[in-house]
């Protein structure tokens, strides 16, 4: 069965736990792809150059098979786990949640480190909005400007999002449509003469 929606997180967050001298910065983003993820993990690399450990964790997609978990040099098993832990425990995809260490002179050990990974990612994914988002397929579409308000209709009409958009004479537009609006929207576009449409 296809899932019509899913939950991830409406903002970026940030949360700091600090234990026994060492700080963990765990940042939480709500991402579209892994270019997103390479993105975020350099922008954090050049903000933390002195940190020893930028440890991460991935969710793309609906079938929960994408994803990708870093210890980046602690202990096996003991950073990217308990960051996925967390983001699967409350449901989320379309989430990556990076933590950033700074060594503090004592060894927490396989246990400690778990705990702490683990509870500053829970912190910072309590401190962001869980949201419920339409599973959406991209289109896209084609058509005289003349015909741009009735496209305008549907498009709000399905609460389809545009992606792109380029109005000139003949218009150019990139939809995402709700999964659960599909078949109704693809028989209105039909229904207006003159408009190409594509799945992309």
């Amino acid at each position: 069965m296809k899932k019509d929606f899913y939950h991830t997180i409406d903002q970026n967050s940030l949360a700091e736990l600090k234990d026994r001298g060492s700080r963990f910065l765990a940042y939480a983003y709500p991402i579209q792809s892994t270019d997103d993820f390479k993105n975020y993990l350099q922008q954090l690399k050049k903000e933390h150059p002195r940190a020893v450990h930028h440890c991460f964790a991935y969710r793309l997609g609906l079938d929960g098979n994408n994803f990708r978990i870093s210890d980046d040099g602690e202990p096996s098993g003991t950073a990217g786990k308990p960051i996925l832990g967390q983001i699967e425990s409350k449901g989320l995809t379309n989430v990556l949640v990076i933590v950033v260490r700074y060594f503090g002179g004592t060894l927490l050990g396989v246990p400690g480190l778990i705990n702490a990974y683990k509870t500053a990612t829970a912190m910072a994914l309590q401190l962001t909005p869980i949201i419920r988002k339409a599973v959406e397929v991209n289109y896209q579409l084609q058509f005289d400007y003349m015909q741009m308000n009735d496209v305008m209709m549907l498009v709000k009409k399905h609460n389809c999002t545009i992606i792109e958009q380029e109005s000139q004479l003949f218009c150019h537009m990139k939809l995402g449509v709700p999964l659960n609006r599909l078949e109704e929207f693809l028989y209105k576009v039909n229904y207006l003469r003159g408009i190409e449409i594509n799945k992309i």
